[in-house]
C-alpha cells in the first residue's frame, strides 16, 4: 500500500509539473473583457519589473493547448490594435513570461504577422545599422537604435517543427527588438 501511495504521489507531481501554462498565466490569457489584452508598460514599476525578467520556453505540450490558441489570438488582436498599433509583440508585454513572439512579415507577400515559439538568433551580420524605434511597452519614446540587418533565426512553429531561415532588413530589426523582451531587454537600453 505504501508503495502505491508513493506511486501515486509521483505521478501526481509528475502531472503537475507538465501541466503546462500556469494558473496565473490562464488567467490572463482568458481574463478581461475583451480581446484585447493590457500591454504592460515600463511606466508602472510591477509593469517594469516583469518586462525586465527572463522568459521561459514553451514546451511542446503546451501548444497543443487551448490557452496558447487563444493566447495567439489575443495577442495579434493586441498588436493590430487601431489605438496603439505595433509591427511585433511578445508575450512578456501581455504578462505572459514565454518565449512567443509575433512579427509582422515585412518580407513577405501580403506582410502578414506569424508567430514563433522559442526563438533565438544564432547569427548576426557584424554591420549595424541605426533606425528608428519605439516599443508598444515604452509609450512616448521613438529613437534610432543600431542593429543588424542579417540574422539566422532558429524557431518552432505552431506544430512545433524546428526552423531556421535566415531574415534580413526591417523584418530582421523587428525579431531583434522583439526576441530582447523575451530576455528582460528593452529598446532603451541601447541609446546612448
Amino acid at each position: 500500500m505504501k508503495r502505491f501511495l508513493i506511486h501515486i504521489f509521483a505521478m501526481t507531481l509528475l502531472a503537475s509539473c507538465t501541466k503546462g501554462f500556469t494558473s496565473a498565466e490562464r488567467e490572463i490569457i482568458y481574463g478581461g473583457e475583451k480581446e484585447i489584452m493590457r500591454v504592460l508598460s515600463i511606466a508602472n514599476k510591477q509593469d517594469s519589473l516583469t518586462l525586465r525578467s527572463t522568459s521561459k520556453p514553451l514546451k511542446r505540450d503546451m501548444v497543443s493547448q487551448d490557452e496558447f490558441s487563444t493566447l495567439c489570438r489575443r495577442m495579434l488582436t493586441t498588436v493590430q490594435n487601431p489605438e496603439n498599433e505595433g509591427v511585433g509583440i511578445a508575450a512578456p508585454q501581455v504578462g505572459i513570461l514565454r518565449r512567443l513572439v509575433a512579427v509582422q512579415r515585412f518580407d513577405k507577400e501580403g506582410k502578414p504577422f506569424e508567430f514563433f515559439i522559442n526563438p533565438e538568433i544564432v547569427a548576426k551580420d557584424d554591420t549595424l545599422v541605426a533606425g528608428g524605434e519605439g516599443c508598444l511597452s515604452v509609450p512616448e519614446i521613438y529613437d534610432d537604435v543600431e542593429r543588424s540587418q542579417r540574422i539566422t533565426l532558429r524557431y518552432y512553429d505552431s506544430s512545433f517543427t524546428p526552423h531556421e531561415e535566415v531574415i534580413e532588413g526591417f523584418t530582421a530589426v523587428i525579431f531583434q527588438h522583439e526576441i530582447d523582451h523575451l530576455d528582460g531587454k528593452l529598446f532603451i537600453d541601447y541609446l546612448k
